[in-house]
């Protein structure tokens, strides 16, 4: 192997011209002959006895050329690359420029890793906004539980109320015809949900069952169906059974039934702990977004477009991921958006650039602080990922290995020194906003409307 060239070509980027040599080449000719001769039919030999002159002959002196530019560029690439000091960071753009019996000639169009230059990364202020645990959070809490603990009782001796649950047949009507997916039987609609486009709900209140109820409405002009958008209906409505849900006692009894405590003051103050404990890691969680916002600020790097496309296919394939394991793909949702993939992928980029450049600052303040693992850092971390991955710890070291492992963890101790050194001052609470009125269902976008294409009442709503 022969390194022609070595030239920086940018910033991040750099040209190796490499040449692999005469017996190189040819020992790679000849194991690709004796590799393939066997499955080669030449007439007048028996199968795979033909000599390599004949079947160069016969084919061409390049047949065994590819295989053994596949077999061999690899290593001469490795070792190229051996000679410099570059870090590269992305697969090399690889291109043969000249081939023949004597050897061949490639370039490697290469990406390195870009100089960051941090300031200012010790001493960060940041706010926290303080953890506030009150006795209305902990009711609220309570009252959540009770909720979904309660029973459905059925009503037979008054009208139906906010907050009822009524059993409706029903069918959809404009203009006197009935329209596509505006029917429903025996559907279970809880009135003041918001499950059913504005006004249908309180049409339904102070109706008894058996009631026959016209309910008017107008769609609205945003609504997910073009051919019902701006439209009044008339919808024909039997309401067959009213419910209401019984909450339980918040006493002991309710206590032990939904907990390990036994009396509802125990459960009380575990609430009141997992809550402070919840909202305490959101709170650090944040002043770590700060510190995070902060060390962007205080880089300049020039990033190569190639880090950020391999962070946004990353992001890709963990969405890709909880997709999958929510019964759907990645292909289908984009149907559902109605958008492709490449426009789809551009979302991730702002938060893939943003990724890349902490990481790229991470490991400028490693280097600047001369931060390096023991032993110890990282024996615990193989512990903690078998741990968390249920692996076993020699299947784990095989996976990830140890140089790649000290990478990480090095960067999680550039990013203690960070917040170690921070200052962090507590500020009041904000005031919170009054609750925005709710959207009705009908203006949903067009994901949720997708994410709901299998409901049967979706035309109702």
């Amino acid at each position: 192997m022969i390194v022609k060239k070595n030239e920086k070509t940018g910033v991040n980027s750099a040209v190796l011209e490499i040449t692999v040599e005469k017996d190189v080449f040819e020992a790679a000719i000849e194991a690709a002959y004796r590799k393939n001769i066997k499955k080669m039919n030449v007439p007048g030999f028996r199968r795979g006895k033909a000599p390599r002159k004949v079947v160069e002959k016969m084919w061409g002196v390049e047949v065994f050329y590819e295989e053994a530019v596949n077999s061999t560029y690899g290593a001469a690439y490795d070792e190229a690359v051996a000679q410099t000091d570059y870090e590269i960071v992305a697969e090399p753009k690889i291109e043969i420029t000249e081939i023949n019996a004597d050897g061949y000639t490639f370039t490697a169009e290469l990406t390195l890793k870009p100089n960051a230059e941090v300031k200012n990364y010790k001493g960060i202020a940041v706010e926290k906004t303080p953890v506030v645990v009150t006795d209305e959070d902990v009711d609220n809490e309570i009252q959540r539980v009770r909720e979904r603990n309660s029973r459905s009782v059925d009503v037979t001796d008054r009208p139906a109320q906010l907050g009822d649950t009524v059993v409706i047949d029903y069918e959809g009507f404009t203009d006197g015809v009935a329209f596509a997916g505006g029917k429903g039987e025996g559907h279970n609609l809880k009135l003041g949900s918001g499950q059913f486009i504005p006004g249908f709900e309180d049409q339904l209140v102070g109706k008894n069952i058996g009631d026959d109820v016209d309910v008017v409405v107008t769609f609205p002009t945003e609504y997910h169906s073009e051919e019902l958008a701006g439209k009044e209906a008339t919808f024909k409505v039997k309401v067959h059974a009213i419910k209401f849900d019984e909450l339980p006692e918040a006493d002991d009894e309710f206590a032990k039934d939904v907990s390990e405590f036994d009396t509802l003051a125990e459960y009380k103050e575990s609430i009141r702990k997992n809550l402070t404990e919840t909202r305490e890691n959101a709170s650090n969680a944040q002043v770590d977004e700060k510190l995070m916002d902060a060390l962007c600020e205080n880089t300049e790097v020039e990033i190569p477009e190639a880090m950020i496309l391999r962070e946004m296919e990353n992001g890709m394939r963990d969405f890709d991921y909880r997709l999958r394991s929510q019964g759907l793909d990645i292909n289908r949702y984009m149907q559902y958006l109605g958008q492709d993939l490449d426009t789809f992928r551009e979302n991730f980029r702002p938060q893939s650039e943003r990724r890349v450049k902490i990481r790229l600052a991470l490991e400028k303040i490693v280097e600047l602080e001369g931060i390096a693992p023991s032993e110890e850092d990282i024996a615990k971390e193989y512990e903690t990922l078998a741990s968390t991955y249920q692996m076993e710890l020699d299947k784990v070291k095989a996976v990830i290995s140890a140089d790649d492992l000290k990478k990480d963890v090095a960067v999680e101790l550039a990013v203690k020194l960070i917040k170690d050194t921070a200052v962090i001052t507590e500020k009041a609470e904000e005031a919170k906003e009054e609750p925005k009125p709710k959207k009705p269902r009908a203006k949903r976008t067009t994901k949720k409307a997708a994410e709901e294409a299998t409901e049967t009442t979706e035309s109702a709503e």
